[in-house]
């Protein structure tokens, strides 16, 4: 009996262990829920969760890039939303990384992300400089698109009256005309679902650079483009801004193993990110990624794109 008794125990012991260590669970790190790319994270969990034996993801509401980028520094995150911008000047300790470099190897690029400035059609702003002294959201804390948008307003010399907020605060205090506007990554050339929800009620429009401030951002800011944009939604004249690109990003200690299955999930899935993100249907991931990656892949996505015969730019060869 006593034999028999620890024998049992041992079996239990050991399927606890076994399906432990089976057991991998990751956190990924998003956006606002406001956002459309938010829909985009929740998509990918379920495509980790339905594709992925023995990993199960959960989606984590985040102040976008560079929160995701602290939660991943300080283990509180596994992958997350990232942008190629600021996680250039992560990888290379530059701007807001200054001294402190932060490694994130990329999974793979989603979207190019134009960065559109929308104000309400009353407030009287027809350019960028009309923004000096306004009240002004230059996008959700912690995010890419408010560190770039600080960036650009700098470097052209104009100084609104920041406000900040979450994207469903300043949301509400456009429509109250309590701030002009924000500063909002667009779904792929299309503006965001929540500048649509915006216009229903009040009518925007999208301020464009004129050619002199997209010759300065070209000449002096060259980790983010210039785009022309020529159909964002009904009633937006064409416009000029600039953009960057909307990426996944891993902390460097993820399994080599699960970073290969997930790049190779998101690469070879054809439905559940579309049906999240319309716009992703205009785009092939795998020429994405190697157009606009800025930073070393993560070995297990880089084995993925190789075992598939795509030729990885050196920049983004993961070191050895």
């Amino acid at each position: 009996m006593k034999l028999g008794t620890i024998s049992t125990l041992s079996l239990l012991l050991l399927a606890a262990g076994t399906a432990q260590a089976q057991d991998t669970r990751l956190l990924i790190g998003s956006t606002s829920a406001s956002s459309s790319q938010y829909g985009y994270f929740v998509a990918l969990g379920q495509l980790i969760n339905d594709t992925i034996p023995e990993v199960s993801a959960s989606v984590a509401e985040t102040g976008a890039t560079m929160d995701n980028l602290r939660r991943m520094q300080r283990g509180q995150v596994d992958l997350g939303l990232v942008t190629t911008n600021i996680i250039q000047h992560a990888w290379n300790g530059t701007q807001e990384f200054d001294g402190a470099p932060q490694e994130a190897p990329l999974l793979w690029v989603y979207s190019p992300a134009p960065q559109n400035v929308v104000v309400r059609e009353d407030a009287g702003i027809d350019s960028l400089a009309d923004l000096a002294g306004q009240r002004f959201n230059p996008g959700i804390r912690g995010s890419a698109t408010e560190a770039t948008a600080e960036s650009v307003f700098a470097t052209l010399g104009i100084a609104p009256d920041w406000v900040r907020g979450s994207t469903t605060d300043v949301v509400d205090m456009i429509k109250d005309n309590r701030v002009s506007g924000y500063v909002k990554s667009g779904a792929g050339s299309r503006l965001d679902a929540s500048s649509l929800d915006i216009s229903t009620f009040t009518p925007i429009e999208v301020i464009s650079l004129t050619d002199e401030q997209a010759a300065v951002i070209e000449a002096e800011m060259p980790d983010i483009s210039v785009v022309e944009i020529a159909e964002a939604g009904e009633g937006i004249a064409p416009y000029k801004t600039w953009s960057f690109a909307l990426a996944v990003s891993a902390t460097p200690e993820m399994d080599e193993e699960i970073a290969y299955q997930i790049t190779k999930a998101a690469m070879q899935d054809e439905t559940v990110q579309r049906n999240a993100l319309a716009a992703l249907a205009d785009y092939d991931l795998t020429e994405l990624t190697m157009q606009y990656g800025t930073v070393p892949l993560h070995p297990g996505a880089a084995r993925y794109f190789e075992e598939q015969g795509v030729v990885i730019p050196e920049r983004m060869r993961p070191a050895q």
